[in-house]
């Protein structure tokens, strides 16, 4: 039985529809970031138009889903989550985006809700390094004890600062962003794994995690078009661009849907 018939928890479980917009013409699948989790995407759910409706994916291990283990193989986490997805779309056309974890993710359920039959009209993915640039040593920091991790997730500026100072709130975040960051260190593909969905690249022109020449290389990665747009910003460059982003996207959903 493939893994897109045998979804191991309900859609409800996995999405989120901050808001409802049954007549909208796309549905935007957003994928959050390592540590993060679906409400990152709520003020997204009311910038984009009354054609989009946005649906974010809740990871488990986090927030509702605390008691849940934490899946810390991108791979496994894909064929958990490609049910799901394809469940809440439907027939309707739809789209994916996804940021730093989110991307490699996003692209990991893009290749098997293909494999499906069923075809995105546009992957979006951003802050990520594309999956066939060699992971450095030197980024990796899954394995960091939790003093340094504090500290790297400090320097993201990610991660609310109150909550790192916070003993009980640091026990149940540090988990969750190690389990994260090792899926998404460790996850790699050759050039040769490819989707025919049109890839939108986003980056950040002074994110240390991805460079632009590395975000620019999933150009290898889609048989369709290829876009790569840069942005002034860190690893986090979303926060202060959303409205640039969200147009863009928006833009770029119109055109892919209607080769869909």
């Amino acid at each position: 039985m493939s893994a897109l018939s045998s979804p191991a928890l309900s859609t409800a479980d996995w999405i989120r529809r901050y808001r409802p917009r049954p007549d909208a013409a796309v549905r935007l699948v957003c994928f959050p970031h390592a540590g993060g989790s679906a409400p990152a995407f709520l003020p997204w759910a009311d910038a984009f138009g009354p054609a989009v409706e946005v649906l974010a994916v809740q990871y488990p291990g986090r927030q509702e889903r605390h008691a849940e283990p934490l899946v810390p193989d991108l791979h496994r986490l894909a064929d958990l989550v490609a049910p799901a997805v394809r469940a809440a779309v439907g027939d309707a056309p739809y789209a994916l985006f996804g940021h730093s974890m989110g991307a490699s993710l996003a692209f990991e359920v893009s290749l098997r809700l293909e494999r499906s039959g069923s075809y995105p009209a546009l992957l979006a993915v951003s802050g990520r390094r594309a999956p066939s640039v060699p992971a450095d040593p030197r980024r990796s920091v899954h394995h960091l004890d939790d003093d340094r991790l504090i500290t790297h997730l400090r320097d993201l500026s990610g991660t609310d600062p109150r909550l790192l100072e916070d003993p009980e709130s640091r026990a149940m975040i540090l988990p969750v962003v190690r389990a994260d960051l090792r899926a998404v260190e460790t996850h790699g593909a050759g050039r040769e794994t490819r989707v025919s969905a049109p890839i939108l690249a986003l980056t950040g022109d002074a994110d240390p995690y991805t460079a632009v020449d590395e975000a620019a290389a999933w150009a290898a990665h889609t048989t369709g078009p290829f876009e790569l747009r840069v942005f002034p910003g860190g690893h986090f460059f979303l926060t202060e661009v959303r409205e640039q982003v969200v147009a863009l996207v928006e833009a770029r959903i119109s055109a892919g849907s209607a080769r869909v």
